[in-house]
């Protein structure tokens, strides 16, 4: 698998010949939806909450005779058949968080960019060493390589101060570190823009 690489400049100055054990891997599409649900459920703060009939304030006075009324038979206005009664089975805050094996979350990182590779949507950057904090310098180099509108996902070596603070505020643009890189982050993306070294941190922490 080939990548274009690109400079800072927008201009393409060559090809990178991407690591196939990372890059051109076999795609298990299940593995991948069940380690999305897996970072889609961890984010979830869980703190919905409803009232059961026990729970809503209000007089408990029967609200007629238990016979001789032609209706059916009830205690107070609180039981979840009526309008401002409780909720039956009454949702309460509880915590979404589970983890998948880290060999499951390795080889779906793994697979998601293949699938990114195969389409031809990984660029390669020389670095991503800005000279000056300014988000129209960032914009600027998309749209050079015509990619303005896309989803973008910058993957730097390291955290970098410039580049988060020049490419924070321009839609549908994130930046995750290689370290931090995950399935999650790919798939939402429709291009992955991968700084040089950022590789050599991917091989380290993915094996390869």
């Amino acid at each position: 698998m080939k990548a274009l690489v690109y400079n800072l400049n927008g201009e393409n100055i060559g090809e990178y010949e991407l690591p196939s054990s990372i890059f051109d891997v076999e795609i298990n599409e299940h593995l991948i939806w069940e380690v999305i649900k897996m970072y889609q459920a961890n984010q979830r703060q869980g703190t919905h909450s409803a009232k059961n009939r026990s729970e809503v304030k209000g007089s408990r006075r029967k609200i007629w005779a238990q016979k001789h009324t032609g209706r059916a038979r009830h205690g107070d206005r609180y039981a979840p058949i009526f309008v401002g009664g409780g909720q039956a089975h009454a949702v309460k805050p509880r915590d979404y968080y589970y983890r998948l094996p880290k060999k499951a979350l390795k080889q779906a990182l793994k697979m998601a960019l293949s699938d990114r590779a195969r389409e031809n949507k990984i660029l390669i950057f020389e670095n991503f060493q800005l000279k000056e904090i300014k988000t129209r310098n960032v914009y600027q180099l998309l749209k050079k390589i015509n990619l303005v509108g896309n989803r973008i996902v910058f993957v730097p070596s390291a955290y970098n101060k410039e580049l988060y603070l020049s490419a924070r505020n321009i839609e549908k643009v994130s930046i995750r570190p290689a370290v931090v890189l995950n399935t999650l982050d790919v798939i939402s993306s429709d291009f992955v823009l991968l700084e040089k070294e950022a590789i050599d941190g991917l091989l380290k922490r993915l094996g390869g």
